[in-house]
């Protein structure tokens, strides 16, 4: 057989659509198998947290040293790369401030909303302080047990016979 350009251009372009084909298998292959994985630590965490909820002291426990441990090979991962301290807390703050972790690990998203809204601290607050936030939250429950009236009758109403709904209205509308 002649080698041509032509032999040349059909052999590479096999070659092409076998390796494209390749990369395409194993990329579906990689990203299936990660959504498994993906799904399965999914499930796992839930039935481990359900069960560790009943036992804060084992879930703290549990949390601290796996903590502990994440950290610590983060720590020999530097080391090993040879960052120095100062080389660390630039990476570190770079990496959670692009992420938006920092403010909110170091000072806490309560405190934060607290002084926002110019709020005292709790050792701060008088006794009058809480005897308003206390006379708010039971507005706050009074407008919900009347929103639950409201809901009740209106359901009551929605379920009722055709006939008694209709005679319903009419007796509204005559005390009107």
């Amino acid at each position: 057989m002649e080698t041509t350009v032509e032999n040349i251009d059909q052999k590479a372009r096999s070659v092409n659509f076998q390796l494209l084909t390749f990369y395409h298998i194993v990329y579906t292959n990689i990203y299936y198998m990660y959504k498994a994985i993906v799904h399965f630590f999914d499930k796992l965490e839930d039935q481990v947290r359900y069960h560790l909820s009943h036992r804060p002291m084992v879930y703290a426990w549990i949390g601290g040293i796996a903590i502990v441990l994440f950290w610590r090979g983060i720590w020999d991962l530097a080391d090993m790369y040879g960052m120095t301290p100062w080389t660390s807390v630039i990476v570190s703050i770079v990496i959670m401030m692009a992420t938006g972790t920092f403010v909110s690990f170091f000072i806490g998203e309560r405190l934060l909303m607290s002084g926002l809204k110019e709020e005292k601290r709790l050792d701060q607050r008088t006794e009058e302080d809480l005897e308003k936030e206390e006379a708010h939250t039971q507005r706050i429950f009074e407008e919900i047990e009347e929103m639950r009236k409201m809901i009740y009758e209106i359901h009551e109403e929605l379920h009722q016979h055709p006939k008694k709904r209709h005679l319903a209205k009419a007796s509204k509308k005559e005390k009107k």
